[in-house]
């Protein structure tokens, strides 16, 4: 699957000169976390977040050091943690240059950005223009609408072994699978014979065996 095809959209999004209160009242509406930035032409140009509110001189929470510790942090990074906690405008409190990703984005890409990133949600654009969001809701929503066939496939016990020691051996983490655990296929049902060297192996034996097409039980 590609971003394309699990990405929310159209996308609640809001216009980098809204203010601050707007942009906190629209994320309580919807129920989001977070919010799109864009120009009057819907380009995007940020992305506004929970993060972003939560320093700010409304509710008394914004930054505060010591005078030698300001001296340190110097005057340039004050000025902007000013900024950022005192100004009205969206534009001056969110995230520029956010990180984005295309409809055609594989999923596996998407996932690789946001823990690299340490990000939940990702703009998706084409071209500059913002035409969708993909977020960890929207990666839940993929995973549960992924189904399997009640019915398992009709496949001889010899068959299914094969494939139970096949896929023992694409695993990375089980190059001894196939010397030291010797499937037995009854009827369907597996039972894994052997011995393991890591605790750890015997879950992800069972759950390898599991995924096998025709396999109704370990």
């Amino acid at each position: 699957m590609k971003a394309k095809d699990i990405m929310t959209s159209p996308v609640v999004s809001v216009e980098a000169d809204a203010t601050v209160v707007q942009a906190a009242q629209i994320m309580l509406q919807k129920r989001i976390s977070g919010l799109p930035v864009v120009d009057k032409d819907g380009r995007l140009v940020g992305i506004v977040t929970e993060g972003d509110f939560l320093r700010r001189a409304e509710t008394g929470t914004e930054r505060r050091r010591a005078r030698w510790l300001e001296f340190l942090v110097g005057t340039g990074r004050l000025a902007d943690e000013y900024t950022r906690s005192h100004s009205r405008k969206v534009a001056d409190v969110m995230t520029r240059d956010p990180v984005v990703v295309d409809e055609d984005t594989p999923l596996e890409k998407i996932v690789d950005v946001m823990e690299r990133h340490q990000i939940k949600r990702l703009p998706v654009v084409s071209g500059q223009h913002l035409v969708g969001i993909v977020s960890r809701a929207n990666l839940l929503h993929a995973l549960a609408s992924v189904h399997r066939e009640a019915e398992p496939s009709a496949q001889s016990d010899e068959v299914v072994r094969s494939l139970v020691l096949a896929e023992f051996g694409k695993q990375q983490w089980a190059p001894m699978a196939l010397i030291y655990i010797n499937p037995i296929v009854r009827n369907g049902i597996v039972e894994l014979w052997g011995t393991i060297t890591d605790e750890r192996e015997r879950r992800a034996l069972i759950i390898a065996a599991e995924n096998v097409p025709g396999v109704k039980g370990e």
